[in-house]
């Protein structure tokens, strides 16, 4: 028999999954009651939450000459200041103050989570995030929405082939690219839970006077670059994506609430970008053709 599965015996990984659970929590419970340090006044304020993941670890090192950061996740990690979860909405407040604006990118990211986590997780931890900027005075939120807002575009010619990577009888010039007006069609519950997240946005933007810019970001990798065919015309490499939130923490407050896609210039891309170039001053420099 294969050790550690004996009946009667506890498989390893089930110790070392639970020895980190009990790891974390630990961590996460002194954080309730660690003193947060004063942002540095020369630069301003941003606070990143889901700050350990792979988006987040990019915004770190990208906007750290530029802006005094505070980050906050779940899970503890190399970078992040804060272990907490964003529903605690009295440590969110406090990790708040002193801000001028919030980069939300705390969700479970996988496409296919339940409705249930998109419910009691994504959703909740984005409401909670807007209600948190608002209640500490932060001008600005820019939300991590996703693609897949419009995922079932995908379906549809000329979308469909040109993921593929069939572009023959194409022209890339007079492609009818998917713009963020368009009505939204969410290819998952994980999808639905960021229209809700849009949605909220709007919501304490109209309604509370918070300025919210969500980003239907667009294929984000550690590689950076494509690893499919999808990903020529999905790709949003590394620099593009500073570049995109640079621009939305840098826009003047009047721009009350926007929906932009965020993705490369890629030759093939199916999402229209000229909105986020006019309002934003987005100019992104690279094109997933460059890999082929």
């Amino acid at each position: 028999m294969i050790a550690g599965r004996m009946a009667g015996s506890v498989p390893t990984g089930f110790v070392r999954s639970s020895l980190t659970r009990t790891r974390n929590f630990g961590i996460r419970l002194s954080h309730r009651f660690m003193r947060l340090e004063p942002l540095d006044g020369a630069r301003p304020g941003v606070l990143v939450t889901g700050a350990g993941g792979t988006i987040g670890r990019i915004l770190r090192a990208g906007l750290a000459d530029s802006y005094a950061l505070r980050t906050v996740d779940q899970v503890p990690g190399p970078g992040v200041d804060l272990v907490a979860d964003v529903r605690q909405s009295e440590r969110m407040e406090a990790a708040c103050a002193g801000v001028s604006a919030v980069v939300d990118l705390a969700a479970n990211p996988r496409v296919d989570t339940s409705w249930a986590v998109v419910q009691e997780n994504n959703i909740a931890a984005a409401v909670a995030t807007l209600e948190a900027a608002h209640r500490a005075g932060v001008g600005r939120v820019v939300l991590a929405s996703s693609n897949h807002v419009t995922g079932m575009y995908e379906r549809d010619e000329p979308y469909a082939s040109l993921l593929s990577g069939r572009f023959d009888g194409f022209d890339p010039s007079t492609l009818p690219r998917i713009r963020a007006d368009w009505p939204v069609r969410p290819d998952s519950f994980y999808a639905v839970g960021k229209c809700a997240a849009e949605a909220a946005g709007r919501y304490y933007a109209e309604q509370r006077g918070l300025s919210v810019i969500c980003l239907r970001i667009g294929t984000v990798n550690q590689q950076d670059r494509p690893r499919n065919p999808r990903e020529y015309a999905t790709l949003l490499t590394h620099r593009d994506l500073v570049q995109l939130v640079r621009r939305c923490l840098e826009t003047p407050l009047d721009l009350r609430f926007a929906v932009f896609y965020g993705v490369s210039r890629n030759t093939w891309r199916i999402w229209d970008i000229e909105d986020a170039g006019s309002a934003l001053g987005y100019a992104p420099v690279d094109d997933a053709e460059q890999f082929r």
